[in-house]
């Protein structure tokens, strides 16, 4: 792998919005990007696609969470607040905004991918980055061409 100079993927990312990555499957060589991001004054909310349910509501809404039923106590659904308003609320001044990293995008559908795609256009200072599969290097495009060539 080649060494990792400038900050192609900070300037890629602020012109896209959002990006879809392929990583090399033994992991660990996205942690440089997302420190090149860091460094350049966004904040990284890193979660996993698998099991997200919906995606809208999980994202940019209130959504409601049942713990498991073990048979003796009431149900009861706990909301919880949408993870990207949270944590814009709560970045620093200076920031420039929240990415929202997402590992594991090759478990989401054509559809749902779409759908984040059309998050940045909601919130100006939110960015995407999606981890669609294995390359044997670190290749990233915008997003809305990897659903088109997909």
């Amino acid at each position: 792998m080649a060494l990792i100079t400038g900050n192609k993927i900070v300037k890629d990312l602020e012109a896209a919005g959002a990006l879809g990555m392929y990583v090399p499957p033994e992991g660990g060589h996205e942690g440089r990007y997302q420190r090149r991001v860091k460094n350049a004054g966004y904040d990284i909310l890193s979660i996993t696609a698998r099991g997200l349910g919906d995606i809208t509501s999980y994202l940019t809404g209130v959504h409601g969470v049942r713990p498991a039923h073990l048979g003796k106590k009431a149900i009861i659904t706990y909301f919880l607040p949408p993870k990207i308003q949270y944590r814009l609320a709560m970045l620093p001044p200076k920031s420039k905004g929240l990415v929202v990293w997402l590992g594991e995008g090759k478990y989401l559908s054509r559809q749902e991918l779409e759908t984040i795609s059309q998050i940045p256009n909601q919130f100006k200072n939110v960015r995407i980055v999606i981890e669609l599969g294995s390359a044997r290097e670190v290749i990233w495009s915008p997003l809305v061409q990897a659903i088109a060539a997909a």
